[in-house]
């Protein structure tokens, strides 16, 4: 705010209580010597001079009202002239932000009080006042931090100031943290259980970890309460749905360390810069590395070999359609030819570095090998970083790019419509269209052009091509010719063979060879192009010896087959999680977390069923329909048979007496009584019952049933129509 102003911009202020004219306010600097006292008046040094008189000098209205007008309360200065922010924070960001924020509302009243003709107690007032109405310009932070303030609250914070500016400093949740019923229950126990329960399971919601916090730890657990270590029942769901949260927060360096550590060491882990700065020379060390490539080709997804000489960060790459041995190889060989024999060079401990054939080409060219530790691509963080930039630089702009991840390829998928990927296959989705020797030729050209045509950070803006020219390191040359021979493979696992009167067994063949008498001790290497074809040398000294030849074979080219290997890499968890991963492994050996969950769910049940209070019997109405009838009918007691009359009664005296009959002449088997009627009796047995249902005598429901089927068929049809006819059947 501005504090000295002069005539002419006091009358332009228009306060109340005081003139609007400049010349009404000369009036009253004479009439109260305003231009006697030098502490309020002062020359202007500014266009047109005269005299620039303080704001105190006003009257208690008019003051007022500039002061509400034009004080803003912001970050001021110190009494020494530093900004409070740049003091030391006292704990949190939140923390200093709050004392910076009760500075600056108390600089800005204690320079509103300044001067003023009011007592202490209106003073505080109106500057409360007008803060809460919002009357006082107020910085936005300021205002977030304390929306509201009292009298009482104000003179508390400039007691605090004139004692240390730090105790205006407080953040009442970090006063809190670490203080949870959670955090401290049992020890610390239960929030270690609860730690490892989310490593082990990470998508476990606050219910179950509840209800295996009761499995473990029971009903009931112990935390500190007003000093006191109290028994408290288990907090309820929403408490550990917030400690979830939190604990995630707070602890997520060590559960990526124990849930994802290739997460953690990419991202998370301590990375040293300029470990290998000593390296200076062109060709000291190579680092060689492998990835697949982020784009496929049209017979598949290659594999991207990498080279880096680490004085000059050139690199050298070589496709291979899979991982193997015979590529590393190639890959030495393309970088030999290209730069030289380096010194030393380091791999990692993938089948394809560490196989004999890598180990016998690195020992034939006198290359010192360096394997790194397992687990630890940072050794070689620069052949790392170099195919990195590769999949991001090169293999993206490639044609069948599938992304560097899953969420990458799946969001490449969702860029064509529905219609457009139903029915495509993996070529047609992502555009396919290069072949392995393509990719290689690309690659090339990129390593060239662009890559070592880039200025590196590490060689102080120099590019990769630069820097190998400038440099003065001898280089180590080998024939082309003697290098193929030291890349052929050897013959079975070693090459080594000893030589027999019929020559060098090879894979079942016989070798002619005419330098080398039997018994000699001879190490082989196979012509790649010529099955018939190997070449020995001294297995002690290694000189070249001879050419060996298989007639059976010889001039033939059979295709190379080399098996890929695949690389089982296990991660493991770190020792400095040590507590968390015994319990972990505790669970894991455990009893099922599924199981834990229904026990504690019958312990619930079983202490409802205890509590419940015994219920009435439920009034019961019986329930009835045709078809419930009908089945009461048929397990309903047989009626008692009423003795015939009749007609009725002699044909049923004809019916037993045919059938007494029937059982004397034919007494074997006992059959059911219906399977021996004939149909003469079937038809007289209708006529009785309809007789009686004629005579409105009582018939058995079965009896009933089966005359209806009998009616509706063409035997009772035949026999009504010959009973018609003839009067009896």
């Amino acid at each position: 705010m501005k504090e000295w102003l002069t005539a002419a911009e006091l009358a332009a202020e228009a306060l109340p209580d005081f003139p609007h004219t400049e010349r009404g306010v000369r009036k009253i600097a004479d009439r109260e010597r305003w231009n006697d006292n030098p502490a309020y008046a002062r020359d202007h040094s500014g266009r047109g001079g005269g005299l620039e008189y303080h704001v105190a000098l006003l009257p208690t209205l008019a003051r007022v009202a500039y002061e509400t007008r034009n004080r803003r309360i912001e970050l001021p200065a110190d009494d020494e002239g530093a900004e409070p922010s740049t003091l030391p924070a006292p704990g949190t960001d939140r923390a200093a932000m709050e004392r910076d924020a009760r500075l600056a509302i108390v600089a800005a009243f204690e320079a509103y009080a300044k001067g003023q003709r009011l007592g202490q107690a209106s003073l505080t007032q109106t500057f409360v006042s007008r803060y809460n109405t919002g009357k006082l310009a107020v910085d936005d932070w300021i205002r977030e931090l304390v929306p509201h303030l009292s009298k009482r609250t104000l003179a508390r914070w400039r007691a605090a100031k004139k004692q240390s500016p730090d105790k205006l400093a407080i953040d009442r949740s970090a006063a809190r943290k670490g203080k949870g019923v959670l955090e401290t229950a049992n020890g610390g126990a239960l929030r270690t259980f609860i730690l490892a329960l989310i490593a082990h399971q990470p998508h476990l919601s606050g219910a179950h970890v509840r209800t295996l916090c009761r499995d473990e730890f029971g009903d009931t657990i112990t935390a500190i309460k007003a000093g006191v270590e109290t028994a408290l029942p288990m907090p309820p769901v929403r408490t550990f749905q917030h400690f979830l949260k939190q604990l995630k927060a707070s602890e997520k360096v060590a559960l990526t360390r124990l849930t994802n550590p290739d997460r953690y060491r990419s991202t998370m882990a301590p990375s040293g810069v300029g470990s290998l700065r000593f390296i200076t020379e062109a060709n000291e060390l190579w680092q060689i590395d492998a990835s697949p490539v982020d784009a496929l080709c049209t017979d598949g997804r290659h594999a991207i070999y990498s080279c880096i000489d680490i004085a000059t960060r050139r690199t050298c790459w070589y496709v291979s359609r899979t991982p193997r041995a015979s590529a590393v190889a190639l890959l030495i060989r393309k970088a030999i030819l290209a730069w030289g024999v380096p010194k030393k060079v380091k791999t990692d401990n993938g089948s394809d570095f560490v196989a004999r054939d890598t180990k016998r080409l690195f020992h034939s060219l006198d290359i010192e090998p360096e394997l790194s530790t397992e687990y630890t691509p940072q050794q070689k963080g620069h052949v790392e970083r170099s195919i990195r930039t590769f999949q991001h630089d090169c293999a993206t702009l490639l044609p069948g790019f599938v992304g560097h991840n899953v969420a990458d390829r799946k969001a490449i998928e969702d860029r064509k419509s529905f219609a457009d990927r139903l029915g495509a296959d993996t070529a047609d989705m992502f555009g396919v269209s290069l072949t392995g020797p393509q990719l290689q030729t690309y690659v090339d050209d990129w390593a060239r052009y662009i890559y070592e045509a880039r200025p590196h950070y590490s060689l102080s803006g120099m590019t990769p091509a630069d820097a190998a020219a400038a440099s003065g390191t001898a280089i180590r040359t080998v024939d082309e010719r003697a290098l193929d021979v030291l890349l052929m493979p050897a013959a079975g696992k070693d090459g080594l063979r000893k030589v027999t009167k019929f020559g060098i067994r090879i894979d079942g063949f016989h070798y002619v060879i005419n330098a080398a008498m039997p018994g000699d001790a001879v190490f082989v290497r196979m012509d790649p192009n010529d099955a018939g074809r190997a070449y020995a040398f001294d297995a002690d000294d290694g000189r070249y010896i001879g050419e060996a030849v298989c007639p059976e074979l010889a001039g033939l080219h059979p295709k190379t087959i080399i098996a890929a290997k695949k690389e089982a890499q296990s991660q493991t968890l770190n020792e400095a999680t040590r507590d968390v991963k015994a319990r972990i492994r505790d669970i894991t050996k455990g009893r099922p977390l599924i199981e834990r969950a229904i026990d504690v769910a019958k312990r619930d049940a079983l202490a409802r069923e205890d509590g419940k209070v015994v219920a009435l019997p439920k009034r019961t109405q019986e329930h009835s329909t045709p078809a419930i009838a009908a089945a009461l009918d048929v397990s309903a007691p047989e009626p008692v048979k009423t003795p015939l009359s009749g007609r009725a009664a002699d044909l049923q005296a004809e019916i037993e007496a045919d059938l007494a009959t029937g059982a004397t002449a034919q007494p074997a088997p006992v059959t059911p009584l219906r399977k021996q009627e004939t149909p003469q009796n079937r038809f007289r047995r209708a006529l009785a019952l309809e007789a009686a249902i004629a005579a409105g005598e009582p018939v058995e429901t079965a009896d009933a049933m089966w005359l209806g089927g009998y009616q509706t068929g063409p035997e009772y049809t035949a026999m009504s129509q010959m009973y018609e006819d003839f009067g009896e059947v």
